[in-house]
């Protein structure tokens, strides 16, 4: 069974171990576990039901409790201390396009609000319902699923946009093809979560970012429902796919989608390789990605990640061969670990990993074979179960990221770290951050940085020292030209800061595409957009103090 108030599947433990307990007291100070509210006490929260009695329409306080947050460090904090405070006063379960147009046309009669639901594993706040008066109610979309269409031919595969991702690709690993799209959250966010956010996976250098693997869709909204055709290119205009990317469900629900897939790869490699320190590293990256060698992974972990890598694995020193090379080769305590994968044709895959592994040798990089690759590949999925091993230790870590043109990559990542390492000097509290390259293209790269600090006493201390990161972190980002997000979406974590980027007309043109969709403003409110309006809530002023 899926955690209430954490991240993953109950039975999957991931624990910490006396080595990173010990070193994360050494890094940020003695963890006091905090007492975590049980499910059936904040049950007893909830307030009764705005909405009128409808059938299909679930109201008990469980399901609200369980729809009332995503994944986000205040969804955490709100949900581990039971201050949850506003709840989805129903949720809605349809299984085709006409209930959903059925759940649109009830919310627009009782003057509801509209969440759409994927797996609920939002960072940003996208779930979350908004301050106001009107009820509000959460479209759970989990049996909006299956494989609908399936063209080898063409090689495109139709979904409902509710499926997760092992199902999704259970049903074409069976077929001897796959979609290759794994962000970290694969095990429990769903097809259309990954299309309105503009979702990256790990291996998008092969296969892609969620818009280039997004072929059309069919999309329910309050002003009717938007058939997204299929062709290979076109030149008929805007193209209106680039409008539901991103849109976060403010345009309205998407109920299925058809994808470009690829066959299942003959054979993938994951080698590790060791550079100096982070210079030499990042002009390896951007030398291989711009030679345009055909990989599906790069990553590259500053020195402060590898360092932290290793030694929460509980592997703080090399082995002796390894450390009797690294120091004939001069790599000290600066050095940083790059991950190259390749996956395909067995003869591609063999090329590409001798030219990636040749140019990375020639930027002064050591390869170290296929172990640090295999363990990668292990525990992807599972590194993410470590946030509650944290939280359990009296530990909190959240993730902040953004994306930038090569140029600006070093400063950007030196500021955004360092950021976020002196957020809590003023409180007398320490951080802990590192960072790594995780998603890298011919022009720039993402950059990704996490963040751990101490648990308070109290849930509204916890907050305050987040917002004091959070601010800090993203004025690096926009002081040194990088995206407010790179792959987890706006939701309302980026919301204020997205005229930053967007300006005052690019505001005004997505308020104005979303009010043709939604005129009355059904549809997810207090989302994505800063301004008053159909499409947005007048935007709270930066968060820098206590809440």
């Amino acid at each position: 069974m899926k955690r209430w108030n954490g991240w993953g599947d109950q039975a999957v433990r991931v624990e910490l171990g006396a080595t990173a307990e010990r070193l994360l007291e050494e890094w940020v100070g003695p963890g006091t576990p905090p007492r975590d509210a049980p499910l059936d006490e904040v049950v007893h929260t909830v307030p009764p039901s705005r909405l009128p009695s409808a059938a299909g329409i679930a109201t008990d306080a469980a399901e609200r409790v369980r729809h009332a947050r995503g994944h986000s460090l205040p969804d955490w904090v709100a949900l581990r201390s039971g201050r949850i405070g506003r709840f989805p006063d129903g949720v809605a379960y349809p299984s085709d396009a006409a209930a959903v147009r059925a759940v649109i046309a009830y919310a627009r009669e009782v003057g509801a609000r509209l969440i759409p639901w994927g797996g609920g594993t939002s960072v940003v706040g996208h779930v979350n319902p908004a301050p106001g008066d009107a009820p509000v109610l959460t479209v759970d979309l989990s049996r909006l699923t299956g494989l609908r269409r399936f063209d080898e031919t063409s090689r495109l595969a139709t979904f409902g946009a509710g499926v997760r991702g092992p199902d999704l690709e259970a049903e074409l690993r069976a077929r001897g093809y796959t979609l290759g799209h794994f962000p970290q959250s694969w095990e429990f966010s769903t097809l259309g979560g990954w299309i309105v956010t503009r979702s990256s996976g790990q291996q998008s250098l092969a296969y892609g970012r969620i818009e280039q693997l997004f072929a059309g869709a069919t999309i329910e909204s309050p002003a009717g429902e938007l058939e997204l055709p299929v062709f290979p290119a076109s030149a008929a205009g805007a193209d209106l796919r680039e409008a539901v990317l991103g849109s976060e469900g403010r345009l309205g629900i998407v109920t299925e989608a058809t994808m470009r897939i690829s066959p299942v790869p003959e054979e993938e490699a994951f080698h590790g390789v060791f550079f100096p320190d982070w210079e030499m590293g990042l002009a390896a990256a951007r030398g291989i990605v711009q030679a345009r060698i055909p990989l599906s992974l790069l990553r590259l972990m500053n020195a402060r990640e590898t360092a932290t890598a290793m030694a929460m694995s509980g592997r703080e020193s090399l082995p002796g061969p390894l450390r009797l090379l690294f120091n004939l080769r001069g790599i000290g305590e600066e050095r940083c670990m790059m991950l190259l994968g390749a996956s395909g044709l067995r003869r591609r895959v063999r090329a590409a990993r001798r030219e990636a592994l040749a140019l990375a040798t020639r930027h002064g990089g050591i390869p170290v074979g296929r172990a640090p690759g295999r363990r990668w590949k292990r525990e992807r999925f599972r590194s993410a179960y470590l946030r509650n091993a944290l939280w359990e230790a009296g530990y909190a870590v959240d993730t902040m990221e953004t994306a930038a043109a090569w140029g600006r990559i070093p400063g950007l990542a030196a500021s955004l770290e360092g950021a976020a390492r002196s957020a809590l000097d003023p409180l007398g509290e320490r951080t802990h951050a590192f960072t790594h390259l995780s998603h890298v293209y011919p022009t720039g790269s993402s950059v990704y940085t996490t963040v751990l600090f101490r648990l308070a006493a109290e849930p509204e201390e916890t907050l305050h020292r987040w917002r004091l990161i959070k601010d800090a972190a993203s004025r690096a980002i926009l002081a040194h030209g990088g995206t407010i997000s790179h792959q987890h979406g706006v939701g309302t974590a980026h919301r204020d800061h997205l005229s930053a980027e967007k300006g005052g007309l690019g505001i005004a043109a997505i308020r104005a595409v979303c009010s043709a969709f939604d005129p009355a403003g059904i549809m997810n409110p207090g989302k994505l957009l800063p301004e008053e309006g159909p499409c947005g809530k007048e935007p709270a002023a930066l968060p820098t103090g206590r809440p």
